[in-house]
């Protein structure tokens, strides 16, 4: 049997073809461009010591790495490490009795401990006097690179996408057992991927429950805001979710380095969207005794209020308008 090929075939094709791969490089460059723009921009360091010493050396930094720091001045070395403990810088320099020291906090970012280590180095060696480099918030020994916090971005991300995909197909006409549903697959998601990275893997440390509820809480976000999207405006809204959270909020999550690490506006907009928050908050709770983990939760539960604000008002456009009684006819 001969099949009849449509003149528009080929236009067809060729439409397919570019279409698809520009959306195949936008996807590379959404990933691309936040990396290879991210760096040290204004990251605040404490510093404490003799005015002589702490001037020449903040002098020193602005001179060879212009815009890459900024200063806070504290009493003492312990006032720098209750600091860096409570997120409020993210790392420090010390000069004392003991010489010169380098604070870090390898679970704040490894990119920006490292950063931090380099300057130490330079230090040193432009001063011929040694800068110790001193951890305060180290990762754990068993993950020192913090790959587990690395690779949770995308499980987390899929796992808001997937939930919302099932219940859709499962229950279209009902909103509320989407939304109890996607509530219930977080929550025990939560606990799952916290349990092995905790226990498995041993990537994490602190409150096992608490960072289990902030991952919940990212996964939820994530599921309730794309079945939100979808209950309003259908497909086109599931389509507007996932590529805010795969393309946008993925890629501007600073999950493996902190918002910090990213380009300046770029960090501290991704740290408003679900997987930024919810990396900020395990992180926080993790490694920080929850220290900075208020604010991202708080974005978290918008988000969710957001997704069930969507569902609510999709239920109340599907929801029957109410059949007038008739009236008794007189015969």
């Amino acid at each position: 049997m001969e099949t009849v090929s449509d003149p528009k075939d080929g236009k067809k094709l060729l439409a397919v073809v570019l279409g698809l791969s520009a959306v195949i490089g936008l996807m590379l460059l959404a990933f691309v461009l936040p990396s290879v723009n991210s760096g040290a921009h204004e990251l605040k360091l404490g510093i404490a010591g003799p005015a002589p010493a702490t001037t020449q050396i903040t002098a020193s930094l602005g001179e060879n790495k212009p815009g890459a720091f900024a200063f806070d001045q504290f009493a003492d070395a312990d006032a720098v490490r209750d600091a860096i403990r409570n997120r409020e810088v993210v790392g420090g320099i010390v000069v004392d009795a003991n010489g010169p020291r380098m604070l870090i906090a390898t679970a704040g970012g490894a990119p920006i401990a490292q950063t931090l280590t380099g300057v130490a180095s330079a230090l040193s060696e432009a001063s011929g006097t040694e800068v110790v480099v001193e951890d305060v918030v180290p990762l754990t020994k068993d993950d020192p690179a913090g790959a587990g916090l690395t690779a949770l971005a995308l499980p987390l991300v899929f796992g808001g996408m997937m939930p919302a995909i099932v219940l859709v197909q499962l229950f279209p006409r009902s909103i509320g057992k989407r939304v109890s549903g996607a509530a219930g697959i977080a929550v025990v998601a939560g606990f799952a991927l916290t349990a092995i990275l905790q226990f498995g893997t041993h990537s994490l440390d602190g409150n096992y429950v608490l960072t289990s509820l902030a991952l919940a809480l990212g996964i939820s976000a994530i599921s309730l805001t794309i079945l939100g999207l979808e209950s309003l405006l259908g497909m086109k809204g599931f389509g507007l979710g996932a590529v805010l959270m795969m393309f946008v909020a993925n890629p501007l999550s600073g999950m493996a380095t902190t918002g910090a690490w990213l380009p300046a506006g770029w960090g501290a907009f991704g740290q408003l969207l679900p997987p930024g928050a919810a990396g900020a908050a395990v992180r926080s709770l993790a490694f920080f005794d929850g220290h900075g983990a208020a604010k991202p939760i708080l974005v978290l539960a918008c988000w969710i209020a957001v997704g069930i604000t969507l569902c609510v008002v999709a239920g109340m456009k599907k929801a029957p308008s109410p059949v007038p009684e008739s009236e008794p006819v007189l015969v």
